[in-house]
């Protein structure tokens, strides 16, 4: 019997899934050449090698999204060689590789800004934009070239696909010898499918490889992406709920020693002034001077002379962090003190419980709340998570009622904007507390016509558009400052997270999450630099305490202003671990054991120090457990609210 009858057919397979290896090669490449200053990668030698490892990634995302046509191909047919099955194959082996392979070409662009492959939870960001088909087409006007190179290589992959056609087959087999081969190829190929998804290991306690495997080949945690291919990404966390209980085997008694996630404090008289709290799109702390005295910078560039005059007179913590990667995760860290990590709290089904948050506090104590974004109302999913805050009044691009300073990409502009939010505050009943959220320092990196020769263009993109949020700042306080609440105010200022980078210390993977965080008031109380481990999440029990609130509320963050016996500590994911820095070391956390301790000064995570395990670095991974598992039980339970 000549089991090998099928042999045409199965090699024309092999040739067919063999120019998806060779274009995701491809892909890896260019978005090698996009990227290339930020993926610590210097030698052609290094690249190929990180490329050899992507191959087990590159399997499990070939065979993912080829499952339906390696099936079609094999299937005991002997139709598979006529011309009709074989346009079938055409459509279908095109259809969904190239809709898969089109995410990586994402990536050429969005890695810059989120400092990690695209995975689903970019669907988080776009669920709430009304404006999708001109985003779409803005996208392709300011990025014509990535679009023609995904032309090019899809036309040059069909030109490879139809230069090995299958023929129709010269020998016939009986009925029995034909399925008897077929069920023999079908149970080979079938078999390596699944160790091809499983990264190549048939061993039964192998799991699926995932993100964090990446991790494993590389000496910086910046190359991990390298390694990985968008398409990848996002089928792995297709249908992945990230919100699931944990169980680290951690006492109560860890939990409040190394989180205490009921905060009170009685360090100050019961008092209640204004707040406003803004969160800067995209204000990494790298832009502004007043945060980089200290780093060491040669030749360092400020863009934001106002800020750094008002740090003079602010409360100013240069060692900050963001709990999350992108604009939806930022608002919840900071009014709420719930950070995001791998999926977006605010996009998730969990969102919608009783939040005990600055929101609510305020309320309680019979503050005008409200929320100020000038992009249309309901983008990002501000609106609908102000709702479930408690927000007394959001203002967006139609409480703004003004298109002609929309900036045709995002929103108004930041200045106009902003002084629409005075006016607004002029006529609120004190105290108020207020949040905006800016729109202008962001792609496309536009600024108002008017201001083109105003601002210095800077070494990257952002650097102009910076100079303009600055300038806009400056505006609104010299308004501000003349009205009587403006005495009586906080102020405060942070970002939701980083842009562009252009200096290297900021390349680092634990510096992609440094945002700035300020206090301001007019009377000169809150003056000085902190040196502290400082993050979003600390904003939040940091005001209450300030204020003299003196009653029990949630917080997994701490009062910067306070020694309420928990040891600083800033946590976030990156690279997909979780990264907790604490005391003298960094941790680096898969969600089940500690893969790596460094030192907290080892910003790039290159020198892993855990073949030589210290009681402190022991407690570093004990206190993110302990936070981890409170943070997921809270969640899922729905006990976010005030405790009764």
């Amino acid at each position: 019997m000549k089991l090998f009858f099928r042999k045409q057919e199965y090699l024309v397979l092999i040739y067919r899934l063999f120019l998806a290896y060779f274009f995701y090669f491809i892909a890896r490449f260019l978005f090698f050449l996009y990227n290339h200053d930020v993926l610590e990668v210097h030698a052609i030698g290094e690249f190929f090698k990180l490329s050899y490892y992507g191959l087990a990634f590159d399997t499990a995302a070939i065979l993912y999204v080829n499952g339906l046509f390696i099936v079609l191909s094999i299937l005991p047919f002997r139709a598979t060689t006529s011309l009709w099955y074989r346009k079938l194959l055409f459509y279908v082996y095109f259809i969904t590789n190239l809709i898969a392979y089109a995410l990586n070409f994402v990536d050429f662009i969005y890695y810059k800004f989120n400092f990690a492959r695209t995975t689903l939870s970019v669907l988080d960001v776009l669920e709430n934009e009304a404006n999708k088909t001109a985003m779409f087409f803005r996208f392709m006007t300011s990025y014509w070239d990535v679009y023609l190179l995904f032309i090019v290589v899809s036309i040059l992959w069909i030109y490879l696909y139809k230069r090995v056609k299958l023929q129709p087959a010269k020998q016939k087999l009986s009925t029995k010898a034909y399925y008897i081969s077929s069920l023999i190829g079908f149970v080979i190929i079938g078999t390596l499918i699944v160790g091809g998804i499983r990264g190549g290991d048939f061993k039964k306690s192998t799991r699926p490889i995932n993100l964090v495997d990446a991790s494993k080949h590389v000496k910086k945690m910046e190359q991990a992406d390298l390694v990985l291919n968008t398409t990848f990404a996002f089928i792995r966390t297709f249908n992945n709920n990230s919100f699931k209980k944990v169980d680290y085997h951690i006492s109560e008694e860890e939990i409040q020693f190394y989180i205490k996630p009921i905060k009170e404090y009685h360090n100050n008289p019961p008092t209640k002034p204004n707040i406003v709290v803004v969160i800067t799109e995209s204000m990494g702390r790298e832009y502004i001077g007043a945060f980089n005295k200290d780093m060491g910078i040669d030749n360092y560039v400020s863009y934001t002379p106002f800020l750094d005059s008002l740090a003079q007179h602010s409360l100013v913590f240069p060692n900050s962090f963001a709990n999350g990667s992108k604009s939806i995760h930022g608002m919840s860290s900071v009014l709420a003190g719930i950070p995001s990590f791998v999926d977006a709290f605010t996009s998730s089904s969990y969102s919608n419980q009783d939040i005990q948050s600055l929101v609510s506090v305020l309320n309680d104590l019979d503050y005008d709340t409200s929320f100020f974004h000038g992009a249309p109302n309901g983008s990002m999913g501000f609106l609908g998570f102000s709702n479930i805050l408690g927000f007394d009044h959001y203002y967006g691009m139609e409480e703004y009622g003004n298109d002609d300073d929309f900036d045709g990409s995002w929103g108004i502009w930041d200045e106009p904007f902003l002084q629409f939010m005075k006016s607004t505050l002029d006529n609120k009943k004190q105290p108020f507390f207020s949040t905006v959220f800016t729109v202008s320092s962001h792609e496309p990196f536009k600024i108002p016509e008017k201001y083109k020769d105003k601002f210095p263009k800077g070494h990257v993109a952002m650097h102009q558009p910076v100079g303009y949020t600055d300038y806009a700042f400056k505006e609104f306080f010299e308004a501000a400052k003349k009205e009587p609440w403006f005495d009586d105010t906080i102020f405060v200022i942070t970002a939701d997270h980083p842009n562009q980078v252009y200096y290297d210390v900021y390349n680092k993977v634990i510096n992609r999450r440094a945002v700035p965080i300020m206090f301001y008031k007019s009377d000169g109380s809150l003056v000085g630099t902190y040196t502290d481990l400082a993050q979003q999440i600390d904003i939040y029990p940091t005001l209450l305490d300030m204020i003299g609130y003196d009653k029990p509320f949630r917080s997994w963050g701490r009062s910067l202003l306070s020694d309420d016996e928990v040891v600083p500590f800033a946590i976030n994911h990156n690279a997909a671990q979780y990264h907790m820095l604490r005391g003298n070391y960094i941790c680096t956390f898969d969600g089940k054991n500690a893969t790596g301790f460094y030192d907290i000064n080892d910003k790039s995570l290159e020198h892993n120090l855990i073949a030589n395990k210290t009681p402190e670095m022991e407690a570093t991974e004990i206190a993110c457990q302990a936070f981890l598992e409170d943070y997921f039980e809270r969640i899922v339970d729905k006990k976010l609210g005030k405790e009764k």
